[in-house]
């Protein structure tokens, strides 16, 4: 039976429409549980949109309109995003369904029943744009400037009753599970950062409002409602069934993995452990914290006109192209730069002209001078050499993939692309068509099962040109995967099919650099 593995993206807030940082995770998060699928897990993918909070209600209120009906039209927005990008989510989670509302009312009485909420007045700064609480000495400005939060965004004094949780009974529990289990916070930046804060202490956090009610009731308090956060959080339980559990909420709980931005590290790492310790649960097995694309070096904002939606991206460039790009580009974990530009100079340089052009030429030259047959050949020294080159490439990747270095991983994988180009060269299969017909298709052959696996390899970063390859290649969707990397059983199947290649075309189109604007 496979070995199950649960991954979680943060839920998107949809008080506006998706951009180049929703698609950034989703991306990221697809391409991890389709590399988990070809290990032969049994992966299960939750993403969804976080609909309630002060945020949502403003943001009704100032278009007239209701907060289930911005949550309703703005939700679809993230759902065609995913469809859009070919993510292959298995569970979308929105948390206005009433199953959610379930969900969080039974983590707050096991919270409850745990002697950890008690009722007070709240009297602090609060920032609706991040929906977090801060402390005085984490702002910024002052002596008539306006008061931010360490993430630039306005705060507000809040005085209101609230219901408040014990935070700071779990110090010490949490320094122990981040001494103890240092891979539940990664990078390890961000876990440092975690635990300075920690050391620092906690002060009890307020988990309730009764300021506005557009949100998840607090059972028995009707008048207030759950801290938007208490309720987000919990969407990573309710897509399982929970307060049900099952053996379908045994199966996949504690997640693999929560993959999130670095701004809501606190949240994941701090309030989240801290209120399934309350509630008698399991802690999920890792947090990673991604880091920011910024345009141009710079982050996007409304102000300076530099929003780009990821969708308008994918239509001009191709979807695989800006998958592959963001996961190649960037260091995963740290901020990364995009622009057109870099976009297309990466994806002809790799896409087009090293790995598109050598599936392409084998191909073609295996459909015109051996009329698509593919045979049984002898290996030279230099056969076996090329096929190792692939074979560690793709390890080297599988093995960077594991840790979430995709673009250490992919880099390792470029190599065994040059190791082809350079065999190609080396051999010369034009040349051999004259002077030795067999070795020639031995070249061939021997670049076809090197091109194949090649493309296994890097098909949960472009998999739907990965596909079309292999489709042509001939390789059965039921032998796509990891484990059958380097198998050359494969190879000897489909010889004694006596199928043969096909015309190929082209999978990796060459990109035109964008025109200046003006």
């Amino acid at each position: 039976m496979a070995e199950p593995y649960y991954i979680t993206t943060a839920i998107s807030y949809p008080n506006g429409k998706p951009h180049i940082g929703h698609a950034y995770e989703a991306i990221a998060a697809d391409v991890i549980a389709r590399f988990k699928r070809l290990q032969g897990r049994d992966v299960r993918f939750q993403t969804g949109t976080d609909e309630h909070g002060l945020k949502m209600a403003q943001k009704a209120r100032d278009l007239g309109i209701e907060p289930k009906q911005l949550a309703d039209e703005m939700s679809q927005h993230f759902i065609d995003m995913c469809h859009a990008l070919n993510v292959r989510y298995d569970v979308f989670m929105r948390t206005t369904e009433p199953r959610h509302h379930e969900a969080s009312q039974e983590l707050w009485r096991r919270m409850e029943a745990s002697g950890d909420l008690y009722l007070d007045r709240y009297e602090g700064w609060y920032s609706v744009r991040d929906e977090a609480y801060y402390d005085e000495s984490e702002l910024t400005g002052g002596e008539g400037e306006e008061r931010l939060s360490p993430h630039g965004t306005p705060v507000e004094w809040t005085v209101e009753e609230s219901w408040f949780f014990r935070l700071s009974k779990y110090a010490d529990l949490l320094l122990a599970l981040y001494r103890d289990h240092p891979e539940f916070i990664q990078p390890d930046s961000r876990r440092n950062e975690v635990m300075r804060f920690v050391e620092g202490g906690l002060r009890d956090l307020s988990v309730s409002r009764t300021s506005f009610d557009w949100g998840v009731k607090v059972p028995g308090s009707d008048e207030h409602v759950m801290y938007v956060w208490v309720d987000a959080l919990t969407n990573y339980l309710t897509g399982l069934g929970f307060p049900d559990e099952s053996d379908e909420f045994s199966k996949w709980w504690p997640a693999d993995l929560h993959l999130i931005g670095k701004d809501i590290v606190r949240f994941h790492t701090v309030y989240w452990p801290a209120f399934l310790m309350s509630a008698g649960l399991a802690l999920p097995k890792q947090v990673f914290g991604h880091g920011f694309l910024l345009n141009r070096g710079q982050k996007e904002s409304k102000s300076l006109g530099n929003v780009t939606d990821p969708l308008d991206l994918a239509e001009r460039f191709g979807v695989d192209t800006l998958r592959y790009f963001l996961m190649r580009e960037v260091a995963f974990g740290q901020d990364g730069s995009y622009s057109p530009e870099a976009i297309v100079t990466r994806a002809n340089a790799e896409l087009a002209n090293s790995f598109g052009n050598l599936v392409q030429r084998v191909c073609s030259m295996i459909f015109k001078n051996l009329d698509g047959q593919l045979t049984a050949f002898t290996r030279t020294e230099a056969d076996e050499a090329l096929l190792a080159a692939v074979q560690s490439g793709c390890s080297q990747l599988a093995n960077e993939f594991e840790a979430l270095n995709f673009s250490a991983g992919i880099e390792a994988w470029m190599k065994a692309v040059f190791a082809c180009n350079a065999y190609i060269d080396e051999q010369a299969p034009w040349a051999l068509k004259k002077t030795d017909p067999e070795r020639m298709g031995a070249v061939l052959l021997c670049l076809f099962m090197a091109i194949r696996d090649l493309t296994i390899a890097i098909s949960p970063v472009v998999p739907a040109a990965a596909a079309k390859v292999l489709d042509q290649l001939g390789v059965p969707a039921g032998e796509r995967d990891l484990v059958a990397l380097g198998d050359a059983g494969w190879y000897e199947h489909r010889v004694a099919t006596g199928e043969p290649l096909g015309q190929p075309s082209p999978a990796f189109p060459r990109l035109e650099l964008p025109v200046e604007e003006g």
